[in-house]
């Protein structure tokens, strides 16, 4: 588990504790601290879980489930690609050229309660999903290269102080109740691919290999008449410890932030963080 970072406004009030309280109260004041922030982690860990296909509950069906809801801290390790361990997906789940697939996520399996946050302790960052053409989606490693296909990433809070406040692709997802509606371009050629979809939590990040990274592969059959044939990246790869959007602190004022990878390719989709629920989004609920 990555180390936990506090706001200034905590880190001030924990000092002001210090300084006021006899050993014996502040002893037991730092246990229960320490005893929230892990439960705050443990409690925040998630994993995409489901898949929709044109409002049409897939669930579980075509997913490589991860073997647990603990992230990826290093962006050097073949995990990265299809998450630690995930085991078999059931089959692929087929999809047509320009079809909007939906990834959900759920801190705990089989749970798709709105009442609880999709990924929770402030775990926010950009959501971001790829493809990669492969020959077949049931044995395919993903060390194939891939192509990001959507991007909710961050806006300015004009209203906030720091990054935290700001709005994040992962606050969209909450409100969404864990959904997140991912267009395949409509030019696809047909064929086997994986989608894998990503979250990054930028809470612990401010340290080198503190970024927490969520993913989830889902195996599709892509009907399709399209000739795109977009540049691609590999993972690992693709992100190092050291980008911008990787080593990250949320907890000062932010006047820009650039998730990592490649750009959004053409055809693609690019939501503007804070703007809401539409679609499968709105009213896809198990």
């Amino acid at each position: 588990m990555a180390s936990s970072t506090l706001s200034p406004p905590l880190l001030s009030v924990l000092s002001t504790i210090a300084t006021k309280s006899s050993p014996a109260t502040m002893k037991s004041f730092q246990f229960s601290v320490l005893a929230a922030l892990a439960a705050s982690q443990a409690m925040g860990h998630a994993t995409f879980q489901q898949l929709w296909i044109n409002g049409e509950d897939q669930g579980s069906a075509c997913a490589r489930l991860p073997a647990s809801n603990s992230p990826v801290t290093d962006v050097s390790s073949n995990a990265l690609r299809c998450n630690a361990n995930p085991a078999a997906a059931k089959g692929k789940c087929g999809v047509a050229a320009g079809d909007t697939v939906t990834v959900e996520m759920h801190q705990q399996p089989n749970d798709r309660s709105c009442a609880n946050e999709a990924i929770g302790g402030n775990h926010y960052g950009p959501v971001m999903a790829y493809l990669t053409k492969v020959d077949n989606a049931a044995t395919a490693d993903g060390s194939t290269g891939w192509y990001k296909i959507y991007e909710d990433s961050w806006t300015k809070n004009p209203s906030g102080y720091s990054g935290s406040d700001d709005f994040w692709g992962v606050k969209d997802m909450n409100k969404c109740c864990g959904l997140v509606d991912v267009p395949i371009p409509k030019d696809t050629p047909a064929g086997d691919y994986l989608l894998r979809a990503e979250v990054i939590a930028l809470h612990t990040a401010s340290g080198v290999g503190g970024a927490q990274l969520y993913m989830t592969c889902y195996q599709l059959t892509v009907d399709g008449s399209g000739n795109a044939s977009p540049a691609t990246v590999k993972f690992p790869g693709a992100y190092s410890a050291q980008d911008p959007g990787i080593l990250f602190n949320m907890y000062a004022p932010v006047s820009s932030y650039q998730a990592p990878g490649p750009a959004v390719v053409s055809g693609g989709t690019t939501k503007t963080a804070g703007s809401g629920c539409t679609g499968c989004e709105a009213s896809c609920h198990a």
